[in-house]
């Protein structure tokens, strides 16, 4: 009542342009009040956050849940947005020294020996049990406690199965992490019709349950874990890599593999601070009160674009049962952006989420007790994956880009990915192959990933476009509509971020013959420039597939 006097108040004042001072210093000190007032309220995104009990936030990405982390996490995204372009000098993590470590001033103190230590546990614990497993002396260096994240990590048994492949689970170790199994799963925009498909990331496996179990496979195959830790700085030398620890530990490796994320520091070293091309911001949450709770959303828009606060957005939903309960749901929604001053923050996502959420989803948010809120920033770069740029140091996992930039979270990847990098770094280790150069082998161009870099320019929304917002929904209904009359050997992949060129030269071909009004608005979407560099990685995406058919079996052979 007293904001609707103070509202009414402040619009007589605004009437009378010749005031006396006294009542012009009463109307700013109004004025005032009322912003402060305005910004002492708590949003229903920090309300919604506060009322829940979190038991503690571990590492990796989605990893955190709290109000406050949120807050740092927004704070970090704002000044990515507000980064100038050119390069900056970020901390110098990672130094090169000449000469070898029995010259150095490490002599007399006390260095643990590794052939390889791993930086960042989440997703790193994997690799390092793999490297384990074929004889290899191995720590991790961990900052929190190493253990999984809440929040079930979503994939197919297929990929799941590659960790069986690689050697480092047993079937039943993979029966024990799958939380939830659910199907059919669907794919629609803006009520332009539905794709139902099955077993795409129609498993929740439980990351605390898996990660437990790598854990204890590790540590029973020799291997160290130093936890609540973190790297101060990394010393290269000739014959090995020596890791300072901010609690004191000194540790020398052959090899470090830098599995710390998307934010690594290391990574920032070696970008120069550069911004991201492109980021996907993800938020969501997992809550209890769905009845309707047996089928998935892979991928779903149910509206346009639409205005968030300076900047524009296009919507889309994931939406998955959850492990924890028969009627508990986690539901995504996530957006691809450019950073620049004026992107949406993560709470204003949040906002919009709690106002679309219970419509997409046909339940009431009063309905639903909330167990856990979802945010993430996931950037992602057009030179990825990332050449080793020292050398003793490789990069892994999301930290090294080799994630599509169409997904958010890289254990699909991982586990794509696992068997051939454990190999690698096997081999690398035992023959010597440590410098920059032959290490940058393991994570080389891929020009799948390059070409697409055009899927996620098409589903971004762009300020002052000249295309009309229902573009994206019409766009992607086609694309999608093409792939399913081409059939699954077509969509499967796609769907699980494997972009193959026979199914995409299929696909592309198929729209512009059925509906070829719709190519001036892709020139004008995504922009000549960004058609032409695809264009090359789409060659060259063709070019490996006939190398990879014809003439890889003959040099097998």
């Amino acid at each position: 009542m007293m904001m609707v006097q103070l509202g009414q108040c402040n619009g007589i004042l605004g009437q009378y342009p010749k005031l006396s001072p006294l009542v012009r210093r009463r109307k700013e000190r109004i004025q005032r009040s009322m912003s402060l007032q305005a910004q002492a309220l708590p949003s229903r995104t920090q309300r919604i956050m506060e009322s829940i009990a979190v038991e503690g936030e571990v590492g990796g990405a989605g990893g955190a849940y709290s109000y406050n982390a949120l807050k740092r996490l927004d704070h970090i995204w704002s000044s990515i947005c507000s980064t100038v372009t050119v390069s900056q000098e970020p901390q110098q993590v990672v130094s090169s020294i000449p000469g070898v470590t029995s010259h150095s001033d490490l002599t007399g103190k006390a260095v643990d020996k590794f052939d390889v230590v791993v930086c960042g546990g989440t997703l790193g614990i994997f690799i390092a049990t793999a490297l384990s497993a074929k004889g290899l002396q191995v720590g991790i260096v961990e900052r929190n406690i190493l253990k999984g994240r809440e929040q079930e990590w979503n994939i197919s048994r297929k990929e799941l199965l590659e960790l069986v492949d690689v050697g480092i689970l047993e079937e039943n170790d993979i029966e024990q992490t799958i939380a939830m199994n659910f199907n059919p799963n669907r794919c629609g925009f803006e009520d332009k019709g539905e794709i139902w498909v099955k077993d795409i990331l129609n498993l929740g496996v439980s990351p605390v349950k898996l990660v437990e179990i790598m854990k204890k496979r590790f540590i029973s195959l020799g291997g160290v874990i130093f936890e609540g830790c973190s790297v101060s700085s990394i010393s290269i030398y000739e014959d090995a890599s020596v890791l300072k620890l901010s609690e004191g530990n000194i540790l020398s490796s052959r090899l470090v593999i830098d599995a710390m994320g998307n934010f690594s520091p290391v990574v920032k070293q070696i970008r120069r601070g550069r911004k991201p091309d492109g980021v996907c911001l993800v938020v969501g949450s997992c809550a209890r009160g769905f009845k309707d709770n047996s089928t998935s959303d892979i991928i779903y828009s149910s509206s346009s674009v639409k205005k968030v606060g300076d900047s524009e957005a296009q919507y889309f939903w994931e939406a998955f049962p959850a492990g924890s309960g028969p009627l508990d749901r986690t539901t995504y929604m996530f957006t691809y952006v450019s950073p620049q001053p004026g992107s949406p923050k993560l709470e204003e996502l949040l906002e919009d989420f709690w106002d679309l959420m219970p419509e997409y989803q046909g339940v009431s948010l009063d309905n639903l007790e909330i167990l856990r809120v979802i945010y993430g920033i996931f950037p992602t770069y057009r030179d990825s994956p990332l050449p080793a740029a020292f050398d003793r140091i490789l990069q892994f996992g999301d930290a090294s880009g080799i994630q599509s930039p169409v997904s958010f979270g890289g254990f699909g990847s991982l586990t794509r990915h696992l068997g051939r990098l454990s190999a690698g770094v096997y081999e690398a280790i035992n023959g010597d192959f440590l410098d920059a150069s032959s290490l940058s082998l393991l994570n080389p161009y891929m020009p799948n990933l390059s070409a697409s870099w055009l899927f996620q320019r098409a589903m971004s929304a762009k300020k002052n476009s000249n295309v009309p917002p229902e573009f994206i929904n019409e766009l992607l209904h086609v694309n999608f509509q093409s792939m399913q009359k081409l059939g699954d050997p077509v969509l499967r992949p796609f769907l699980q971020d494997v972009i193959q060129f026979g199914a995409l030269s299929k696909t592309l071909g198929l729209v512009m013959i059925t509906q070829p009004q719709i190519i001036p608005s892709i020139f004008k979407q995504v922009g000549i420039p960004v058609l032409l560099d695809w264009s090359s990685h789409f060659f060259m995406l063709g070019y490996y597939t006939f190398l990879s058919t014809y003439a890889d079996p003959v040099i097998r052979y």
